[in-house]
């Protein structure tokens, strides 16, 4: 299990290769100075609600890994992943393709 860590206070805990891809969407981002929104729903033991952070070049950013091993990166995953930054609704989860998805797979992935 991994941990995306937002400036020394929220957190998010997700599967090590979720998190993978998430830190490639993010740096991907700021190296491109495109500051986003990144929201994510929280654990029901924990409320159940949503957590919205502002990702900019200033942020202080960690990505912690369970494991040492890297894992295999999934492209399609990573495009889906940066439609939703570039959206208005910024960054946000959305479910692994198993294959490449179309165009209107993933503007209903936008939609969740």
């Amino acid at each position: 299990m991994g941990t995306f860590i937002y400036e020394g206070g929220p957190r998010l805990q997700v599967d090590d290769r979720t998190l993978a891809h998430l830190q490639l969407v993010v740096t991907e981002k700021l190296r491109r100075r495109q500051p986003f929104s990144f929201s994510w729903r929280e654990d029901p033991s924990v409320g159940g609600g949503r957590t919205t952070v502002w990702v900019h070049a200033g942020t202080s950013l960690t990505f912690s890994y369970g494991v040492a091993q890297p894992t295999e990166v999934n492209r399609a995953w990573l495009e889906a992943l940066a439609l939703t930054a570039d959206s208005p609704g910024g960054l946000h989860l959305v479910p692994e393709p198993v294959s490449t998805p179309s165009v209107e797979q993933l503007r209903a992935m936008l939609d969740d």
